[in-house]
C-alpha cells in the first residue's frame, strides 16, 4: 500500500513538472510570435512579380504563305495533326498536317474552269478562222465585180449617155460594197483578237491559280526548317495551338524551335510600379520547376503602352528580363518568380511593414516590448519591410500587431514628429 502511494505521488509530480515545462514552452512560442526584431544592414527596394520563360531567339515553323504573290483565296486553316510538344526533330522531319478540304475544293473548281476556258479558246479560234475565210472570199468576189464594172464603164464611153451613166452607177455601187466588206473585215479582226486575248488571259490566270493552289497544298505537310525541340506557338488570345486549332493568313506560326541557351523571363508590372522599373536593373529569378536554383538577370526592355490582361481590370506593362546564365533544362512557358532590385541601401535599420502604425494624425509609431509607443521617422519600403531612419535601434523588440491595453504604453519620441514631416 505504501509503495503504491509513493509511486502515485512520483507520477503526479512528474506530470505537474511536464505541464509546467509545456506551458512555459507554449507561452514562449506565443510571446515570440507577437514580436519582431529590428534589423540592420543591407536593404533592397524591389518589385516582385511572376512571369514565364520565352526564348530570346527561335525559328518559326509556319504554314505556307496563302496570299503573298499567289492567286489563292483562303480563310483560316485547321491543324489536323501535330507532333507532340517537346519532340526533338531534325531538319526536314515531319511536324504537322493542315486540313486540305477547302483548298482542294477550290483547286477542283479552278481546274474545271481551265478546261472551260481552253474549250472556249479553241472554239473562238475555229470560229475566227471560218468567219475570216468567208469574209476573205466575199472580198475576193467583190474585187472581181468591181473590176468587171470598171471594164464595162471604160467600154461604155462610146455609148449613149444613159448607158454611160448606168455603167458609172454600177461601178460606184460595186466599190462601196467592197469598201464595206473591207471595213467589216477590219472590225471583225479587231473583235476577234480582243475576244481571243481575253479568253487567253482568263485561261492563263486560271492556270496560274491552279499552280498556286497546288504549290500551297504541297506545303500543307509541314516539316522542320531546322534542328531543335518542338514548342507549340500561341495564338493572339494566349492559347497554345494544337490539333484542331486554326491558323490564318496573318498568323501562320504553328510551332517554334527555340534556342534554349538564351532565355527571357516575360513579366508584367502594374502601372503603379511601372515608373520604378528601368532597363539594366538587376533581377533575381527562380523557376517553379527548379525551386532550389537561382538565376541572375537584368531588365532589357519595358513596353511603352500598357495593356489589360484577361480577368483583370487594371493596366500592366510588359517587361522583358534576360537571364544571364544558361541551363538547357529550362523550357519555354515555365513559371518564373522575379525580384527586380530597384535600389539597394547599406547600413540601415528596418522592420516589417505591419509593425508600423499610424493614428488619426498620420504620425507613424511602433509599440516596443519595453512598453513604449515610439514615434519613428520612416524611409523607403519594399513589399515586406520599411526603413526606420530614427526612433529605434538595431535589435529592438517591437510588436507585430497592436497589443492590448495600449493606454498603458508610454509615449516616446515627440521630438521626432517635426523631423518625420520634413
Amino acid at each position: 500500500m505504501k509503495k503504491t502511494i509513493i509511486t502515485t505521488s512520483i507520477v503526479v509530480i512528474f506530470t505537474l513538472i511536464a505541464l509546467i515545462i509545456f506551458n512555459k514552452l507554449i507561452s514562449r512560442q506565443d510571446t515570440s510570435s507577437m514580436f519582431a526584431e529590428s534589423k540592420y544592414g543591407k536593404f533592397e527596394i524591389t518589385v516582385i512579380t511572376t512571369g514565364e520563360l520565352i526564348p530570346e531567339h527561335s525559328v518559326e515553323i509556319t504554314c505556307p504563305e496563302f496570299t503573298q504573290g499567289r492567286d489563292v483565296r483562303s480563310t483560316n486553316i485547321k491543324i489536323t495533326d501535330l507532333v507532340s510538344e517537346g519532340t526533338i526533330v531534325k531538319t526536314g522531319d515531319y511536324v504537322a498536317t493542315l486540313d486540305r478540304t477547302e483548298l482542294e475544293n477550290s483547286l477542283k473548281d479552278a481546274r474545271e474552269r481551265v478546261t472551260t476556258y481552253t474549250t472556249n479558246l479553241e472554239v473562238a479560234l475555229l470560229d475566227t478562222a471560218m468567219t475570216m475565210s468567208s469574209i476573205r472570199d466575199q472580198i475576193t468576189n467583190q474585187e472581181h465585180i468591181v473590176s468587171e464594172a470598171e471594164i464595162a464603164l471604160r467600154n461604155s464611153k462610146y455609148e449613149n449617155p444613159n448607158t454611160i451613166r448606168e455603167a458609172e452607177i454600177n461601178f460606184d455601187q460595186a466599190k462601196r460594197v467592197l469598201d464595206q466588206l473591207q471595213r467589216t473585215s477590219t472590225l471583225k479582226v479587231a473583235q476577234t483578237r480582243t475576244k481571243i486575248k481575253n479568253t487567253r488571259m482568263l485561261l492563263s490566270r486560271m492556270e496560274r491559280r491552279v499552280s498556286d493552289y497546288e504549290e500551297v497544298l504541297a506545303g500543307f505537310v509541314i516539316k522542320a526548317p531546322a534542328d531543335g525541340m518542338i514548342i507549340y506557338s500561341k495564338d493572339r488570345y494566349g492559347s497554345k495551338r494544337k490539333v484542331g486549332s486554326m491558323v490564318s493568313p496573318t498568323d501562320r506560326v504553328v510551332a517554334t524551335l527555340p534556342d534554349l541557351s538564351s532565355m527571357i523571363s516575360k513579366i508584367y508590372v502594374s502601372e503603379i510600379e511601372f515608373t520604378k522599373v528601368k532597363p539594366g536593373q538587376p533581377v533575381i529569378i527562380t523557376i517553379d520547376a527548379f525551386p532550389t536554383k537561382t538565376f541572375n538577370g537584368s531588365v532589357i526592355s519595358i513596353a511603352n503602352i500598357g495593356e489589360k490582361l484577361n480577368n483583370s481590370d487594371s493596366k500592366v506593362f510588359e517587361v522583358m528580363v534576360k537571364l544571364h546564365e544558361s541551363d538547357l533544362n529550362l523550357r519555354p512557358s515555365m513559371t518564373t518568380n522575379n525580384k527586380i532590385i530597384i535600389s539597394s541601401l547599406d547600413n540601415v535599420t528596418y522592420v516589417p511593414i505591419e509593425c508600423v502604425h499610424t493614428g488619426t494624425d498620420s504620425i507613424p509609431f511602433v509599440y516596443t516590448r519595453d512598453k513604449l509607443k515610439q514615434i519613428v521617422v520612416l524611409g523607403e519600403s519594399n513589399d515586406d519591410d520599411i526603413i526606420i531612419k530614427q526612433g529605434i535601434k538595431q535589435g529592438t523588440k517591437i510588436y507585430i500587431s497592436e497589443p492590448e491595453k495600449t493606454e498603458n504604453f508610454k509615449f516616446s519620441g515627440s521630438d521626432l514628429i517635426k523631423k518625420g514631416s520634413k
